[in-house]
């Protein structure tokens, strides 16, 4: 046998999922449904003219090398709101590291809201996270991302590993929103740092671009009184950074923030299974 006979390359998870909309008969609709590898997406019934996106990842989670790409494009009008099936699992990386990436497209006069329950990241775990947004002047766009590091519950925690989370968000072709954040290597002795965690090992960005900015900031504010956490407005968007001991303090707080958000529409139904 020879060497290279006697070589196993790991078994790695890839997938590829895409959505596009189209608003017709007084309702979002599919334009296009495409999915490949692990990557699926489920469109349950809903009771109004919008439509929910689940994605789903069959792998049951990401470890190194690991690859999934998602693309929604919304058409003029339509509405979506995107979620996932479960909480993304960040496993450990014996080589290499994970990567998603995000896609969407938001069309004159379309909202989409971008919704995934929370990505949880295991010690030694390694991911790079891509959020890639156009928007047409006229839509409106809501992101929520949330992260723990580690189940406080389960007695885990990220000592050691490496996360990065890059946004790009464009409104009539020029950046209106850019953020890196990469947390890497000594991870446990970085997020106990005041200016980064304090200590808290749950943490999310909420972000909403459009015409509400400023009407939701004020709703927002008095549901982060006693919380750590803030948020701002300007230039037409709205940014909320949220941080709590373990993941249920988290759910606790961003959930009425989400809802808020939402002009008082509740989370997926998902997000409760």
């Amino acid at each position: 046998m020879t060497n290279a006979a006697a070589t196993t390359r790991p078994q790695r998870a890839e997938g590829q999922g895409h959505l596009a909309a189209k608003f017709l008969g007084g309702r979002t609709r599919i334009r296009e449904l495409y999915q490949e590898g692990a990557a699926k997406i489920r469109l349950p019934d809903t009771f109004d003219a919008s439509m929910e996106a689940v994605i789903i990842n069959t792998a049951g989670g990401l470890t190194g090398g690991d690859c999934m790409n998602w693309s929604v494009v919304a058409g003029a009008e339509t509405r979506i709101d995107v979620t996932t099936q479960a909480c993304e699992k960040i496993y450990k990386s014996s080589a290499g590291t994970a990567e998603v990436t995000t896609r969407i497209a938001v069309g004159a006069n379309a909202r989409v809201d971008w919704l995934p329950q929370e990505t949880i990241l295991f010690d030694r775990s390694s991911l790079f996270r891509r959020l890639d947004v156009d928007l047409d002047a006229g839509a409106e766009f809501l992101a929520v991302e949330a992260v723990l590091l580690g189940r406080k519950a389960m007695g885990e925690a990220v000592e050691t590993g490496m996360f990065r989370d890059r946004w790009r968000i464009r409104k009539s072709g020029k950046l209106c929103h850019a953020e890196d954040l990469r947390l890497a290597d000594r991870v446990a002795l970085l997020s106990a740092e005041r200016a980064v965690l304090n200590g808290k090992v749950a943490f999310a960005t909420l972000l909403y671009v459009g015409p509400l900015a400023e009407a939701y900031l004020g709703a927002v504010r008095p549901l982060l009184e006693g919380h750590m956490g803030g948020a701002s407005s300007w230039a037409g968007k709205l940014v909320v950074r949220l941080a709590a001991p373990d993941g249920f303090a988290l759910r606790k707080i961003l959930i009425p923030v989400i809802s808020a958000l939402r002009n008082g529409a509740p989370v997926p139904k998902v997000w409760n299974l």
